[in-house]
């Protein structure tokens, strides 16, 4: 069982609402990727009067791919703040359950195969500094869907975009397309997952913060 919440705060509201924007931005790179993998299967049939069409959806699905890189940016940066914040919150309550220094906000997504596991201890540690003191552990089923679904959707844009940059034909092109909207469809799931957990411990964390400070104030 988990503890009461309280109102997730102002940098919540903001996360949550990007990873909205950006889950809506990867729907609509969805919708142009398979717009283009329609056009390269008429022209697989030999539809002449697909060419003009082939070059609109390639302009439609390369400018939201730009407007989805741009969007994915901004969303980690604010996700990052957040984690940094709700860090800060975790340092009043429960200091000592913290393992990873404060760095390893920023440094966990970027150093190499401790991408995939440091961000999760650090999430790991927050949640159970937001459990009442008798009751910490850390992890729950949520962070581990959450956590999965976040790598599997990593790994498989990665490996879609790489191959339709390399796609030397329209059947290898539409092969990778088919790999990107399914990273797609993974993407849309782990920006509502995340939109989850920020919610919830961020709501977690601040009424564990506003129940230390209530203990203090009765204590002295």
């Amino acid at each position: 069982m988990c503890g009461k919440a309280a109102s997730p705060g102002g940098l919540a509201r903001w996360t949550c609402g990007m990873l909205a924007c950006f889950a809506l931005v990867t729907v609509a790179t969805e919708v142009a990727g398979w717009h283009r993998y329609q056009v390269l299967l008429a022209l697989a049939l030999k539809r002449s009067d697909e060419g003009e069409a082939l070059v609109r959806a390639d302009m439609w699905f390369g400018n939201l791919t730009g407007w989805w890189q741009a969007t994915f940016l901004a969303t980690m940066l604010l996700f990052i703040l957040w984690l940094d914040s709700m860090r800060s919150l975790a340092d009043t309550v429960w200091p000592q359950g913290q393992r990873r220094h404060r760095a390893w906000v920023l440094f966990g997504w970027l150093v190499p195969l401790g991408q995939l596991f440091i961000p999760k201890m650090f999430i790991n540690d927050l949640w159970a500094a937001a459990q009442p003191a008798m009751r910490r552990r850390r992890g729950n089923p949520l962070l581990t869907i959450w956590w999965l679904t976040v790598l599997a959707a990593g790994a498989w844009a990665t490996d879609g975009y790489s191959a339709l940059k390399q796609a030397a034909t329209a059947g290898e092109a539409r092969q990778a397309l088919r790999h990107v909207m399914l990273s797609d469809g993974l993407r849309i799931g782990a920006a509502a997952l995340t939109i989850a957990v920020v919610w919830r411990l961020s709501g977690l964390l601040h009424h564990a913060k506003d129940s230390e400070a209530s203990a203090d104030a009765h204590s002295s």
